[in-house]
């Protein structure tokens, strides 16, 4: 076991601002000479930035909301965001005391839905210090650019040393479902570790928000066509990506893989430089890399993907949710979520993690799951392991032995056949799909109980059925979560508010019991333990207005109810290198005493 590093809130030095970096810059910037020079030698970039100082002129938290709602006002939040940034740069300090005086109001804004537009102008935006950029001619050297970054923008111990509890990477090849963003992908993990401070007390001074800039498809490479790579403000390398086909015969990154590869240099450089117990997170691969390389990586090294396992264990939490929305008294959400039957429509990470999640830790019968592609529900001949209609191997997993026996290309007579108590759309692509025949037909199929719909594709204009539909077709028996927030509705007199089945009740939590009790590898069981923190921390006004997750505003609480599941699930499975409390109540007050608040006010600026 390593020597313990200094808690998060620890004592620390920060280091003096500075634009003199060079190989921890996105490769264009630094090419232009610098950060400085890059927005300089842009008329656009440097009237923004002049106008941008101009606007964020607060010193107090008080005066920053004055002038941040001002601009919100205007009904278009990209303004704010550019205001958020501007803030950042001049305090981070002063940004996080924003953040935590109005999260609700703010988080949108830093984060979802904002970040997605905000990715696509990146490069329309001034550049600012904040984020760590490796490249794929960097290899050999990633240390040093970690290195670089290190000394430039963490803090350090009282020897000197860096410290850095985490890292969230991404190559930017997958915003949001809005596609290849490329550099310009650096609001997401930005955007994730501000979430890390918010929600769980990370703090924010011992973290890097990193991207691997591997290239950039052209603009045929994202959802909405836009020029990026080949644009004169595009930050990172004008390259296309380097593809192979895997032995699954999907397209992967050739340059991830491999002895010596980009991901095997900066995970080995990280861990060397910050210690074994620096948590890495994969944020926003394409599917088709995110999953090989977390079963390369994940019991290796302090790592996961919130893409597949967040969101899986986000899901699992709202079906328990929604299990102890039928019944309060419910204690055993493990044994009672074993009695439920599946259909995952759409077959993309998030669905195959819940599945997975739910047949492997939480011990749901393979024949209670049933997932749809775009062939339909997902099958195989155990007999001939070549033939189903599975696209890849994580599809023939969690598939159905086939042939079926019933019409697997027709969703409504999927519903009449295998008659699912939970239906769980998060397809992206068929708005609206989820109508009222199959609503009817799944109220037929759960006779006497309320059935769970969740449509979890995001934006809402995306979204597989609606709230207002939901409860409107189901007369109110419906459970129902979304992926983007639903308004609330009026049932019977009744207010119900869709819980917003979002990873930010997981991921946040997750990171900081890993972080805090150095944990050596997340195993699925630590996710399992975060939805069942989750569901439990459900209150009377959450049942009361039929959510299957709590409220938003209780969220730190919650990240610390989920922190300290996965700090007891550790220690029992004797994988924390600190240990932190023999019981609940001193795990609980232990990490409550290691969460990251802000400075007072005199030291901020």
């Amino acid at each position: 076991v390593p020597p313990a590093l200094p808690p998060p809130t620890g004592t620390l030095s920060l280091p003096v601002p500075t634009t003199t970096r060079t190989l921890s810059l996105p490769k264009s910037v630094a090419k232009a000479g610098g950060l400085d020079a890059w927005n300089a030698s842009h008329p656009e970039l440097r009237h923004m930035l002049q106008l941008l100082g101009q606007m964020c002129t607060a010193q107090t938290v008080t005066a920053v909301l004055d002038q941040v709602h001002a601009i919100i006002a205007l009904g278009h939040p990209l303004w704010a965001y550019a205001y958020m940034r501007m803030l950042y740069n001049r305090s981070a300090d002063l940004y996080y005391a924003t953040l935590l005086a109005e999260p609700s109001k703010l988080l949108p804004v830093v984060y979802t839905p904002t970040v997605g537009e905000a990715c696509q102008k990146y490069g329309l935006m001034p550049q600012f210090r904040r984020g760590c950029y490796v490249s794929l001619s960097d290899r050999g050297r990633v240390r040093e650019v970690l290195a670089e970054y290190a000394r430039a923008e963490l803090g350090s111990d009282a020897s000197g040393q860096p410290l850095c509890d985490c890292i969230v990477f991404s190559d930017g090849g997958r915003i949001l479902g809005l596609g290849d963003l490329g550099a310009w992908g650096m609001g997401i993990p930005i955007g994730k570790l501000d979430l890390y401070t918010v929600c769980a007390g990370v703090n924010p001074h011992r973290t890097v928000p990193l991207i691997l800039d591997a290239g950039c498809f052209g603009a045929e490479g994202n959802t909405d066509c836009l020029v990026v790579r080949d644009s004169p403000l595009y930050t990172g390398m004008k390259e296309d990506r380097v593809t192979d086909t895997s032995a699954a015969g999907t397209r992967v990154n050739a340059a991830y893989y491999g002895h010596g590869s980009i991901i095997e240099e900066l995970f080995e450089a990280a861990t060397s430089l910050f210690g074994r117990r620096c948590l890495l997170q994969f944020e926003d691969f394409n599917s088709n890399d995110a999953f090989p390389l977390l079963d390369i990586y994940r019991k290796r090294y302090l790592t996961y993907n919130d893409d597949i396992q967040g969101t899986a264990a986000v899901a699992v939490a709202a079906i328990m949710g929604a299990i102890r929305l039928r019944d309060p008294k419910q204690t055993d959400l493990v044994d009672a979520i074993k009695h439920e039957v599946f259909l995952f429509h759409g077959a993309g990470s998030a669905n195959l993690g819940t599945a997975a999640l739910l047949r492997d830790e939480a011990g749901v019968p393979a024949t209670s799951i049933y997932i749809t592609n775009s062939r339909g529900v997902v099958w195989f001949d155990p007999a001939d392991p070549t033939t189903g209609n599975f696209r890849n191997g994580e599809q023939k997993n969690l598939g159905a032995c086939g042939p079926l026996a019933f019409d697997g290309q027709s969703l409504l007579a999927t519903i009449q056949a295998v008659k699912p108590s939970c239906l769980v759309g998060a397809v992206g692509r068929d708005p609206n799909c989820f109508d009222q025949t199959m609503v009817d037909a799944l109220l037929a199929a759960n006779p006497g109980r309320r059935p769970v719909v969740f449509a979890l594709s995001n934006p809402m204009t995306k979204a597989e059925l609606t709230a207002a539909h939901a409860y409107q077709w189901s007369d109110g028996r419906v459970i129902y979560g979304s992926g983007t927030a639903m308004p609330d509705v009026k049932v019977a007199g009744a207010l119900r508010s869709p819980g917003q089945v979002n990873n930010v009740y997981i991921f946040p939590g997750v990171s900081f019991g890993a972080i805090c009790c150095q944990a050596s590898t997340i195993p699925e069981r630590f996710f399992l333990a975060a939805a069942q923190a989750v569901a439990n921390s459900l209150d009377e006004a959450d049942v009361a207005h039929d959510s299957v997750v709590p409220n938003r505003s209780r969220i730190r609480e919650v990240s610390l109810n989920v922190a300290v599941e996965v700090v007891m699930e550790a220690q029992r499975l004797g994988l924390a290198g600190r240990k932190l409390g023999d019981d609940r109540p001193a795990v609980t007050a232990a990490l409550r005493g290691m969460m990251w608040s802000p400075p007072p006010p005199a030291s901020r600026l």
